[in-house]
């Protein structure tokens, strides 16, 4: 069945309006990219549909999925996982505070973990503290190990950024013997800040669902921004400087 010379002229114009339609939303795309690397298709929508609201460009979220499917954009999460949490030792361990509790303001909750990183010099261990109700990390210290003195510079950098706090503050982690140690527990006395742990009983796979939002905190950076990999210690360390600014005031924090 043929057609019209008018429905075809009609049908050509519609594909190349569509054409600089992905065109736009590409250039987008690439634009937060270049920032965020691998940002999710979610996140990205959330960017950018202001500003596609305002060429004028009607994109739902399914649409731009089904846009960064075509063109090879989309991103893999990637899973790995090592061991950072040594909970067999006979330090004290202290209760779970955050039991059906919720932050509600900034400076009220802090949430602490270690991650492990890597660079062409070795693995390397990343401290990081999060303001549970911002999201915003707050202190990060790398390191070559885990002990403790280590460990707390990343809670030193936090509260130096702390003006208007929580009457009550806490401090969440896991059972590790950095969080159990003297040297930690007493900046955290100093602080006035109260500790809270991870469950002891449950299973290995709780202790992170316990502690999800520093164990989500650990991925994004990992997966969305230090994809590349440094040279050397000195040259991560700035990466992760460069990410934590970019991850705390651009990326959108959402649950």
């Amino acid at each position: 069945m043929g057609i019209t010379r008018q429905a075809y002229y009609q049908a050509e114009k519609r594909a190349q309006m569509t054409a600089q339609a992905t065109e736009q939303i590409l250039e987008l795309v690439m634009e937060y990219r270049c920032l965020m690397p691998s940002i999710g298709t979610r996140k990205l929508y959330w960017l950018i549909k202001g500003k596609l609201l305002q060429r004028g460009l009607k994109c739902g979220r399914d649409q731009l999925f089904k846009i960064l499917k075509e063109h090879n954009l989309l991103i893999r999460p990637k899973r790995r996982y090592t061991k950072t949490t040594d909970s067999k030792h006979w330090m004290k361990k202290h209760p779970n505070l955050l039991k059906d509790y919720s932050a509600v303001q900034a400076n009220e909750v802090f949430v602490s973990d270690i991650t492990y990183v890597e660079s062409a010099e070795g693995v390397h261990y990343l401290s990081l503290v999060t303001d549970a109700y911002t999201r915003q990390i707050k202190g990060y210290k790398l390191s070559n190990d885990m002990r403790a003195e280590n460990v707390m510079q990343a809670l030193h950098m936090a509260m130096q950024h702390v003006t208007d706090r929580a009457t009550r503050m806490i401090h969440h982690s896991d059972r590790g013997s950095q969080y159990c140690s003297e040297l930690y527990q007493s900046a955290l006395r100093h602080y006035g800040i109260c500790p809270s742990m991870t469950d002891g009983y449950l299973a290995k796979q709780c202790f992170s669902y316990q502690n999800a939002l520093a164990e989500r905190i650990n991925g994004i950076l990992k997966q969305e921004f230090l994809t590349t990999r440094c040279q050397t210690m000195k040259e991560l360390d700035h990466l992760i400087t460069e990410s934590i600014m970019i991850y705390n005031y651009y990326r959108p924090h959402l649950s």
